[in-house]
């Protein structure tokens, strides 16, 4: 067996499990046809264990020929083929729209494992981009053989990570092996082909072996990347980066481990790391504002929020408008996506409105208009919407998405607050608790 064969097999035996399903990203280039020929014809995986997927970005008007050719392909090797055609949103860089859109289409597998064809030059000039970029020792890490399944999306497994670009293609010769070639790889205007085609060659006359040695970097700063994660996961302690980040864990942290620290509570809850001036400014605000200042940092469709010591990572809604209201029968769950979460209304003995009062009087549910008051407890008088919600210290952003259940005109109660002395079930008597679940 070839060399190149059995690196790929001693890969696959130690990262994925026995019985796993696989899914091949097949763009038809020579990398990606040498790994499927590799797993099918080398190490004789059966085809029934294997898909591929072609993402057709529709930006090149060769892209139909490419779709074709990875058609024939799979049906040569004998392997389902799913050929997903996308629409890459144009902007400031064309390669990582495409780049984010295609793994979209990855991440939407139903297979176990991911399998990438990227291969040791790939990663060289991963490292050379990533420095050229002032990325941190993760960024610098490259690109992963392994990268673990998250959510519901497959596993990602590089096989060919170590394997030279001049090994595959003398594979692909002795094999005479046919693949498509994309005419934008020789564009010198993307800056990886400018490193590929004019900055490496001109290193590799100076330093032979370099796409080795930037390679061995990544790795060594994979290592480093893993350390700083563990030591922010002992910082934060287990259990408290869930989406909330009490701000006395940074208090007494030097600057560049807070920092750390941060970077990895945005990362474990998936949001787009900012550059090293913003995260140094979301740090200062977190940090030294005022107790009543409500800071907010917009993180590009999620915002960083501060409220009574801690962090929160709030998804912004649009402010629902104040004559929002759905009628409602108060049976089985009412999703309300405008207000971010689903109401229920649960059974209770002497708790929640009284099922009488449900009967008498049609249900709405809507939002906080302003002025609202609540009688909760008919020994007491009756109090503002406002300070009733102060009081029970629920966030701000979420003020605006509570669900407000009418009776007719009257309010009846606001979910997460309490239900109006009016209408509450007495004890013994059936009542219906409204819960409020955001999603």
């Amino acid at each position: 067996m070839d060399s190149l064969a059995e690196n790929v097999g001693a890969v696959l035996r130690r990262d994925i499990p026995r019985g796993a399903t696989l899914v091949v990203g097949l763009s038809g280039g020579i990398d990606s046809v040498v790994l499927m020929h590799v797993l099918l014809r080398r190490l004789r995986i059966a085809p029934a264990r294997i898909s591929a997927i072609h993402v057709n970005h529709q930006i090149s008007p060769q892209a139909g020929r490419w779709a074709a050719f990875c058609r024939r392909w799979c049906r040569e090797l004998g392997v389902r083929l799913r050929v997903a055609k996308v629409d890459v949103p144009r902007g400031n860089s064309t390669e990582a729209a495409a780049r984010a859109t295609r793994y979209a289409v990855f991440a939407a597998s139903e297979a176990d494992v991911l399998l990438l064809a990227h291969n040791r030059d790939d990663q060289a000039e991963t490292v050379l981009l990533q420095m050229l970029r002032g990325a941190g020792p993760r960024g610098l890490s490259a690109m992963p053989v392994l990268r673990p399944g998250t959510r519901g999306a497959p596993a990602v497994l590089r096989p060919l990570l170590e394997t030279p670009r001049a090994a595959i293609e003398a594979y692909a010769a002795r094999h005479h092996l046919q693949w498509v070639e994309d005419e934008s790889n020789q564009d010198r205007a993307y800056l990886r082909n400018f490193l590929r085609h004019d900055v490496l060659p001109l290193l590799e006359s100076k330093l032979p072996g370099v796409r080795g040695t930037l390679a061995r970097a990544a790795r060594h700063q994979a290592e480093c990347s893993e350390l700083l994660d563990a030591l922010a996961a002992l910082d934060l302690d287990p259990g408290n980066h869930a989406g909330i980040l009490p701000l006395a864990l940074l208090k007494g942290l030097a600057p560049p481990r807070a920092r750390n620290a941060l970077r990895y509570f945005l990362r474990c809850n998936g949001v787009a790391m900012p550059e090293a001036e913003r995260l140094d400014e979301l740090l200062r605000q977190a940090m030294t504002a005022r107790d009543d200042a409500r800071v907010c940092v917009d993180l590009g469709g999620i915002e960083l929020r501060r409220f009574q010591g801690a962090l929160y990572i709030v998804q912004p809604l649009p402010r629902p408008a104040k004559a929002f209201a759905v009628a409602w029968n108060g049976r089985g769950t009412l999703r309300l996506p405008q207000l971010g979460g689903s109401l229920r209304l649960v059974r209770r003995q002497g708790e929640g409105i009284a099922a009488r009062a449900l009967r008498a009087a049609p249900l709405t549910v809507g939002v906080r208009r302003g002025g609202e008051t609540l009688r909760l407890d008919a020994r007491r008088p009756r109090r503002t919407v406002r300070n009733l919600l102060q009081e029970a210290a629920l966030p701000p952003w979420l003020r605006q998405s509570l669900p407000f259940l009418y009776l007719g005109e009257d309010l009846a109660a606001v979910a997460g607050l309490g239900v109006d002395a009016l209408f509450q079930a007495r004890a013994g008597e059936a009542g219906l608790l409204p819960v409020w679940t955001q999603d």
